[in-house]
């Protein structure tokens, strides 16, 4: 025997039998409590009941009057031991037993085995002949279906496939781009819901000089998205030279073809990143705010919605007083900047 071993007979105290019955107890008593977050409500509310009374209580932590006896009972009946306030399993002592034919249940292995995972559904008709055979009866749907959980029944993993990225050669810039000449377009889109009706949008603006544009469209579609993009491109007074989007599928396609084909860089950004398309993200705010909101013409009208639309646009860009450019609207901005010829 060790030295460590002499050495431990004088840390321990020595137990009779019976204390080390009751040390045992006391341990397993406090790890159940400890280990259960329902038993230490319940010594919560019964702390609280002993010192303030069950009107308290109840009204406190809205339970109810005989539970909180019930709870009360069982707690100084044990004599107050903590083991006593964890929940019981309500799990019932005899439990209902599956008693479908093993006939059936070896069938429908045999089946699973030979031709794969086959549904429930497609097995219904396979077990009905079997059973017609061996003049047994027949079981349901849910029954074989059950079979085939409760028995393990599956013999091959599902298939993996890995999801191609739609365009994983794009590199995507991680911060909002620090830009002092007019040019870089943000765009993105806007989907409502109005009494049950959905409305989308396409807005798109200008980093620098806040020129920005709102189309309503038909659908998120790469299509509607280049047909938003040339509509702003024709009220923008100066080149574009690049555009930057979210990973949305309306930006890709035939959006993104128009793009290349007019020699247009087009930036992406990474996903659930919203702060690096921060500048068309508050735009999108204001024109809901400004605009969107308060118009009902988009239940009942919608071209003269789409009229108004266009005419807040241009006060938008013409006439309203922009904090971030010192009170100047987005055209007189754009004067202050040496002429830059507009793309064709």
């Amino acid at each position: 025997m060790s030295h460590e071993t002499d050495r431990t007979r004088y840390i321990l105290p020595k137990l009779s039998e019976g204390n080390y019955t009751t040390l045992m107890r006391m341990l397993y008593n406090l790890r159940n409590f400890d280990i259960s977050d329902a038993a230490k409500f319940r010594l919560h509310v019964l702390d609280h009941y002993y010192k303030h009374g069950w009107k308290s209580t109840v009204h406190a932590f809205g339970v109810g009057k005989s539970t909180l006896y019930d709870w009360r009972k069982k707690f100084e009946d044990s004599r107050k031991r903590l083991s006593s306030l964890v929940p019981k399993s309500t799990r019932p002592i005899n439990t209902r037993v599956m008693t479908t034919d093993y006939r059936i249940v070896e069938f429908i292995r045999s089946m699973r085995e030979a031709h794969g995972n086959v549904s429930k559904y497609k097995l219904k008709s396979f077990v009905d002949e079997y059973t017609k055979k061996l003049n047994i009866p027949t079981i349901s749907v849910s029954v074989i279906g059950k079979v085939i959980k409760r028995k393990h029944l599956f013999f091959e993993g599902r298939l993996k496939v890995k999801r191609k990225l739609k365009r994983p050669f794009y590199p995507r810039i991680k911060r909002a781009p620090k830009e002092n000449i007019p040019g870089y377009i943000e765009m993105d889109s806007i989907t409502l819901w109005v009494l049950g009706k959905k409305y989308t949008f396409i807005t798109a603006i200008d980093v620098v000089s806040k020129f920005a544009w709102c189309k309503i469209v038909a659908g998120l579609s790469s299509r509607c998205a280049r047909e938003a993009f040339k509509e702003f491109r024709q009220n923008y007074p100066h080149k574009i030279r690049e555009v930057q989007t979210d990973n949305g599928s309306e930006f890709l396609g035939e959006f993104d073809q128009y793009l290349t084909g007019e020699k247009i860089p087009h930036q992406f950004i990474y996903p659930r990143s919203p702060k690096v398309n921060g500048v068309v993200e508050r735009f999108n705010r204001t024109t809901q705010v400004e605009f969107i909101e308060r118009n009902d013409e988009i239940l009942y009208d919608p071209e003269k919605f789409e009229q108004k639309l266009k005419s807040y646009l241009f006060w938008y860009n013409t006439q309203r007083p922009h904090q971030a450019l010192k009170y100047l609207t987005p055209t007189k901005y754009l004067e202050t900047f040496t002429a830059i010829p507009k793309s064709t």
